[in-house]
């Protein structure tokens, strides 16, 4: 299996995706190896884990992991210069060419447009079959464009080349289909799911702010992600701007990183926002956990989303749910409210509809969680393990 991030060395949902699929997988009698681009120490007893090249996990998630590809160049102590995300990705190709020489296998499965091209010369080497698991594409993370060029190829050409394609939801199967012309008998829809994990976490939680603002009658919206285009954070504070001209008393907290920060937060100064929409980084751990419960409601405004795990994660650890229709998890989910992300103004009702009416927020929770627990990752393994023959057997 090729990856390009795992827990706790990771900087979004695919990381924590790929660990608790391997975790099930491997319950199942799945023996995994899998193979990252850098080398950290992992306690994890359910598979190998081996670092395809001698960069620790400090030098690449710090530079930026999968998704900032100009700040390698400034921590990478690889090459003189540093590595740009186009090094990073063919030099994760060629070494995972040469383990492909060395390795017993019987399948190659690999995470996104970051491992393609690795998993590609890998069977090219090896003759074993290739099953490429799509998470997102160029399409999704352009909100709907043609994205990077030069991904968007090493994306056709793994569709085009694997033995089977695994999608995390039908919206994304519709994708892979519409927009790069591949055959929807060679993808199967295996959804994600999310088990929430409680830990025994150190130290005071940073949002004692809004707890006591919530003790003064204010309600939190809450929004957790990167802050990219593909996330429709443009849209959320429009909306957030409709909210708080007919509710004052309702705050939105925005944790995350991304390179539209800055954009966003002159955009709520612009909109007069400034007190009514709080921006903290990237959170993990009891901080991560904390952002979610501390809302009254979680609002995920994708423009065009493949799953969205932070939807899952919300109803887990207690927060009843926004969801735009351009989303795969939407595909499961019937318990909650859902918006297409261009209407603004029927987001902010519903916004304000679940923050202004206890009963219904408790409804909403309560049916939704009852739908979460019916998710596990114990029917997706069953499915995949069932192709993995399935593609073994015809190959």
């Amino acid at each position: 299996m090729l990856g390009w991030e795992l827990p706790p060395h990771h900087v979004g949902g695919m990381g924590v995706a790929c660990y608790q699929m391997c975790e099930e997988l491997s319950t199942h009698g799945v023996d995994i190896e899998f193979i990252l681009p850098f080398k950290a120490e992992f306690n994890i007893d359910f598979m190998k884990v081996t670092a395809a090249h001698h960069q620790t996990a400090e030098e690449f998630t710090i530079a930026g992991g999968v998704y900032d590809s100009a700040n390698f160049k400034k921590t990478s102590k690889l090459l003189p210069g540093g590595l740009d995300l186009r090094q990073q990705h063919d030099m994760f190709a060629h070494n995972v060419a040469k383990l492909a020489y060395h390795k017993e296998f019987d399948i190659i499965h690999a995470h996104d447009w970051l491992t393609f091209r690795a998993g590609i010369v890998a069977k090219q080497i090896s003759g074993k079959p290739l099953v490429v698991h799509v998470h997102a594409t160029q399409y999704d993370q352009s909100a709907g464009g043609h994205g990077n060029p030069l991904a968007r190829e090493i994306e056709y050409q793994a569709y085009a080349i694997a033995d089977q394609i695994f999608a995390v939801s039908q919206h994304t199967k519709n994708v892979i289909v519409r927009e790069y012309g591949i055959d929807a008998d060679k993808i199967q829809v295996v959804h994600n799911s999310m088990e929430i994990k409680e830990q025994n976490d150190e130290g005071m939680s940073s949002h004692r702010y809004l707890e006591i603002m919530k003790s003064q009658g204010y309600k939190v919206v809450v929004n957790i992600g990167r802050l990219t285009i593909q996330k429709g954070l443009t849209q959320f504070l429009e909306a957030a701007a409709k909210v708080v001209s007919k509710n004052p008393k309702v705050l939105f907290f925005i944790a995350g990183s991304g390179e539209q920060l800055h954009e966003l937060m002159e955009m709520s100064a612009r909109f007069g926002l400034s007190r009514n929409v709080i921006f903290e980084r990237w959170v993990s751990g009891k901080k991560w956990r904390d952002s979610y419960r501390i809302g009254d409601v979680f609002v995920m405004p994708s423009v065009s989303e493949p799953f969205g795990l932070t939807a899952l994660e919300a109803i887990g650890l207690g927060t009843p749910v926004i969801v735009t229709k351009q989303s795969g998890v939407s595909e499961i989910l019937r318990n909650c409210m859902k918006v297409d992300f261009w209407d603004t103004t029927m987001m902010a009702d519903m916004i304000l509809s679940v923050v202004e009416n206890p009963e219904l927020a408790s409804s909403l929770w309560w049916n939704s969680y009852a739908e979460y627990n019916s998710q596990s990752w114990a029917e997706s393994a069953k499915k995949m393990k069932s192709h993995y023959h399935d593609t073994v057997g015809a190959v």
